[in-house]
């Protein structure tokens, strides 16, 4: 493999990891896999791949480094292992885009330049699938890079984040395309013009930029007809590794306290804390509950808070990671259960297989899904919750909406990541889901990011990590759906049926003219 193949391919990794957070360069989206396609574009089958797999290890290793710094810190393993099992995770996600490299140079090889319009319904049929395959992990999705950028994102509100993801790597190719014409003008499987294809591209990115900007000034004045509501989320900075020490039960429960009794000053309606903010059983722990339900009382506002949860069962009690909704007459109005659960965090998968990775939830114990999407509710209206990990599955968070959610809530500890980048990537991921549904999210994280999230996915205010906070915040309670909130991904399926109908032409003309390269 020619070194300069290989500088092509880290070149794509490095832009690709600098458009996310913390860096924030999403401009560079737009550019980043020029390189890659441009030293793979006329390869072999297994060389491109190669190159495919060695951009993605690059870019995963930037972009989800933090792994190591989790398992090392709170899992308990040494550093050598960590980073080990970072790199078993950096590699399962680059196969994806080794594969991308693999099927872009077999199309090449036969179809020429016109596989240009066939590699962006590929790109979203990957990372559709890396939303669902071995439990699901769609972090860092293309799309996820532009979540700055509000008037390209708004086509998510038809397509979900796929169709950003789609949109940043059609303006890719063809530029690609437009460049390896120019630099091979006696290549005579190019089919179409430079100037085509930069015209081509320029239309689609024009066309989408108008929806955007007509999306976000409509959705700016709708907004207002619909009802307020004044929401005080609560970041308590609890250290990880203080957080289940029963000799900080009271300070952990007088730091919730004191902070929702300044929040309570500017007459919230709904008071929010995060993920696990109380340290104990609530359902069981007749001090604390007691306390809690006075403390609702005096504030005149519902609660919602997260806490572990169990319920009996054979052969052993289930435990649940859980949300409660506790009204300001003593009650609990209703309970959630976390659905997705986080692999080797809450739960091991394959556990008979992968035992020996038990220690990794030593600290959250072995939790059980959740089965039902509840729907929240108080006097102003309803409401869906995403605990932790959850609101980074679109298809999860859409299906609170479809059955009468008017908000998202998101509440999450985040200690887990430390000062690394996780927990703005983590932040950034809600902006899509605001969009996707035209909902206003809350966000309450125990060391922060915490913050509101309007319609069009503007950032309306956000917290500073590992600082005692809390933020006041005035939403609204809209009820119309979006196309993507009803449908889902029909989209993404559509993507998976483009690219299926354009192999099937594929074969034929291979058939035809046997003219697949080696």
């Amino acid at each position: 493999m020619k070194n300069k193949s290989i500088w092509g391919a880290v070149f794509s990794g490095c832009l690709l990891t600098l458009s996310f957070p913390n860096f924030n360069l999403e401009v560079l989206a737009w550019a980043a896999l020029i390189p890659l396609i441009l030293v793979s574009y006329n390869q072999d089958v297994r060389r491109s791949f190669y190159l495919g797999f060695l951009c993605g290890i690059i870019h995963y290793l930037g972009a989800i480094y933090w792994v190591a710094y989790t398992l090392s810190q709170y899992g308990k393993l040494n550093w050598f292992l960590s980073i080990a099992l970072l790199l078993v995770l950096a590699a399962y996600m680059a196969l994806y885009i080794g594969v991308f490299t693999a099927l872009s140079a077999w199309g090449y090889s036969i179809c020429g330049d016109s596989f240009l319009f066939a590699a962006p319904f590929l790109w979203v049929s990957l990372e559709y699938l890396r939303t669902f395959m071995l439990s699901g992990f769609p972090w860092a999705l293309l799309g996820y890079s532009q979540y700055l950028n509000l008037w390209i994102i708004q086509i998510a509100d038809i397509t979900g984040v796929y169709g950003v993801s789609f949109l940043i790597l059609l303006v890719n190719y063809c530029l690609a395309a437009a460049i390896w014409r120019f630099m091979n003008t006696d290549d005579s499987t190019g089919l179409i013009p430079c100037w085509r294809i930069v015209a081509g591209c320029a239309i689609i990115i024009i066309l989408c930029l108008s929806y955007g900007f007509w999306r976000v000034e409509s959705l700016n004045q709708e907004v207002q007809k619909y009802v307020p509501l004044k929401v005080a989320l609560i970041q308590g900075n609890i250290q990880q590794d203080k957080k289940w020490d029963p000799a900080y039960q009271d300070a952990t429960m007088n730091i919730y306290k004191r902070l929702s009794d300044e929040a309570a000053g500017a007459a919230p309606q709904l008071i929010v804390w995060p993920e696990t903010a109380t340290p104990f059983y609530f359902q069981s722990d007749e001090k604390y509950q007691a306390q809690i339900f006075d403390w609702t009382v005096s504030w005149k506002s519902w609660l919602l808070f997260g806490s572990p949860s169990y319920e009996f069962a054979l052969p052993k009690p289930k435990l649940y990671n859980s949300a409660y909704l506790v009204s300001a007459s003593k009650s609990v109005a209703v309970r959630y259960h976390k659905i997705h659960l986080v692999p080797f965090g809450e739960y091991i998968p394959l556990k008979s297989i992968l035992g020996f990775a038990g220690k990794l939830v030593a600290q959250v114990g072995d939790f059980s899904s959740g089965e039902e999407y509840k729907i929240l509710q108080i006097p102003q209206g309803k409401f869906g919750v995403g605990i932790c990990f959850e609101v980074i599955f679109p298809q999860l968070v859409r299906k609170f909406f479809d059955r009468g959610a008017q908000f998202l809530v998101n509440i999450t500890n985040d200690a887990w990541f430390g000062d690394t980048s996780a927990p703005l990537q983590h932040f950034s991921m809600l902006v899509l889901r605001a969009v996707e549904n035209h909902t206003y999210v809350v966000r309450a994280a125990n060391t922060g990011i915490s913050g509101f999230i309007d319609p069009t996915g503007q950032i309306m205010s956000a917290s500073h990590i590992f600082v005692e906070d809390y933020l006041i915040g005035n939403i609204r309670l809209i009820k119309n759906k979006t196309f993507y909130a009803e449908y889902g991904d029909v989209f993404s399926w559509l993507c998976i049926i483009i690219y299926g109908l354009w192999i099937f032409r594929v074969f034929r003309l291979k058939g035809k003219c046997n003219c697949l390269k080696n």
